[in-house]
């Protein structure tokens, strides 16, 4: 087994093509074909099921890519720190749910930092991408956030990928809306109130459980609901439909504007709580970058 052989795998996994993969890797297919064969009569499984759709890993293909990602990640700081290749740029990213704090704290670290030396990367994405991410350590640390309701979920996915998660916050529901919605002088907000407005969701995967969602108390029955990909669109429609959303009430108005407003919510859930957090893969040294984005969190959330 060889560092390159690794690389292969791991490219593949990643593009899901084998004629992708050559091509990224400016190898011929035949070239990665036989190596990934190799590979797999080396080791005594199959890495991946190949189809007319591509390439998809095995389950045993899933667990190796997890290893192999950490073995060459550890390759590459190696040769950062004792190769000739100085040249190369150190890595760091971030997966997180939609929140403009994470934004807000990943533009203060790289505020120091050379970017011709370094390559940052910023993933706003779904709960299981999160999790998944930082998992495969595509990414150094994720944000998101449990509630009582999907704690037993989000905990075994956390467990599964082998994943701690360390606190930060807590936050009632608030409900977010623009300033010249026809609820905006309200002092408080409950689900009768907001029952003719649509209410924006960040949309997950296909098939991925409610207990996934973003928002906090997504479990109710909201008789008008809109799904969004990106924070941008939900503000735009907040604007253009009178929508809403439930939120931590974190927001930051550099980073969403100052044509909004937060407003408290009330109902029967309310000792429902979203504890929010960052989550990092277990037996891994926490870098200077991540401890660096951890303390830029805490500043912005004022946390001692």
């Amino acid at each position: 087994m060889t560092i390159q052989q690794l690389v292969y795998a791991i490219t593949i996994s990643e593009v899901g093509s084998m004629n992708r993969a050559a091509e990224d890797l400016f190898i011929t297919q035949p070239t990665l074909t036989k190596a990934i064969k190799e590979l797999e009569n080396e080791l005594g499984i199959s890495l991946f099921v190949r189809s007319g759709k591509g390439m998809t890993l095995t389950p045993d293909g899933r667990d190796f890519i997890v290893y192999a990602k950490q073995i060459s990640q550890q390759y590459d700081i190696l040769k950062d720190h004792f190769g000739n290749a100085g040249e190369r740029k150190r890595k760091f990213g971030i997966s997180t749910q939609h929140y403009s704090f994470a934004v807000k704290a990943f533009a203060e670290l790289i505020k120091d930092f050379d970017l011709k030396k370094y390559e940052f990367v910023f993933r706003e994405t779904t709960t299981r991408d999160v999790i998944d991410d930082v998992g495969s350590m595509k990414s150094d640390i994720g944000i998101l956030f449990i509630s009582e309701y999907n704690r037993k979920v989000i905990e075994k996915k956390l467990r599964d990928n082998d994943l701690r998660f360390v606190h930060l916050i807590d936050c009632k529901a608030c409900v977010y809306i623009a300033k010249d919605h026809p609820l905006a002088d309200a002092d408080e907000l409950t689900m009768e109130d907001l029952a003719p407005y649509p209410c924006l969701a960040f949309e997950q995967g296909e098939g991925d459980p409610i207990y996934y969602s973003e928002e906090i108390l997504a479990e109710k029955d909201y008789p008008r609901r809109i799904k969004v990909c990106d924070r941008a669109s939900g503000l735009n429609l907040m604007t253009e439909l009178n929508g809403y959303t439930l939120c931590s009430g974190i927001i930051l108005d550099d980073i969403n504007g100052q044509q909004y407003k937060m407003i408290r919510f009330r109902g029967d859930d309310d000792d429902a709580v979203m504890h929010i957090g960052y989550i990092i893969k277990n037996n891994i040294e926490i870098t200077s970058l991540t401890e660096g984005y951890i303390q830029e969190v805490k500043k912005i959330l004022k946390i001692g």
